[in-house]
């Protein structure tokens, strides 16, 4: 899901090069949700 998040903001970047912010802060929550799965999943079978 990031993947295609990073390539369609960078798509739409490349349309139009005012969006850069707003697809900064959409590309880097979508990161933020993956790290925070991650760290979730190593808490999770520490307790196991």
């Amino acid at each position: 899901a990031v993947a295609s998040a990073a390539s369609a903001a960078l798509g739409a970047l490349s349309e139009d090069s005012s969006i850069l912010g707003k697809s900064l802060i959409f590309v880097g929550l979508a990161e933020g949700v993956c790290l925070y799965g991650l760290i979730i999943s190593f808490m999770i079978l520490g307790n196991l």
